[in-house]
């Protein structure tokens, strides 16, 4: 197996390249910027979603994965327990998602799904409650977020089962995102 590949370990067929998994953080860090702008109305001094942002920016664009993802996730995930809306603890937790899609694992589960539209759903949930619980707004977001989908994003997309069910209303949001993702096609 190449250096750069990942296998899962029970012999399932997918594999993943490094370069692959940067384009999948790549997506998910531009998701979770659009809502960064939502937490720091609520929280301007705590900058750990932020950071998390762009610890996933610098792993996208060629730096390794690390200490630096992990700890920005898990403080990003810290300040969405201390903001003060749901709007913006769902901000951090796209900045969150957005870190932790690095580690979007080679498993043919449908759970690992969340790793690749994760950062999106939330970003959309948080705009929608920022917006007075607005669903045409969750509906812009997702397709912003469906905007910045490359091939390669949904080609990794399509090697996984689709989404599962539960999750509340950021299931329903990662659900949408995966069938709409699911649906595009990309011409050459």
């Amino acid at each position: 197996m190449v250096k750069d590949e990942f296998m899962a370990a029970n012999g399932s067929e997918i594999v993943l390249s490094k370069q692959e998994l940067r384009e999948v953080t790549a997506f998910a860090a531009a998701c979770a910027e659009m809502a960064l702008v939502i937490f720091a109305a609520d929280q301007p001094d705590d900058s750990r979603p932020r950071d998390a942002v762009a610890a996933a920016w610098e792993f996208a664009r060629g730096g390794e994965r690390g200490k630096s993802l992990r700890d920005t996730a898990s403080a990003a995930l810290k300040a969405a327990k201390n903001a003060d809306t749901e709007a913006a603890r769902d901000a951090a937790w796209a900045a969150m998602s957005a870190a932790g899609a690095a580690y979007l694992h080679p498993l043919a589960k449908a759970t690992q799904v969340k790793h690749i539209l994760g950062a999106g759903a939330y970003a959309a949930r948080a705009a929608e409650l920022a917006a007075a619980e607005d669903r045409s707004v969750a509906s812009e977001q997702l397709e912003r977020a469906a905007r910045h989908a490359t091939p390669v994003v949904v080609d990794v997309l399509r090697r996984f089962p689709a989404a599962p069910g539960g999750g509340g209303r950021v299931g329903e949001l990662i659900r949408r995102l995966d069938a709409d993702l699911r649906s595009l096609a990309f011409t050459e």
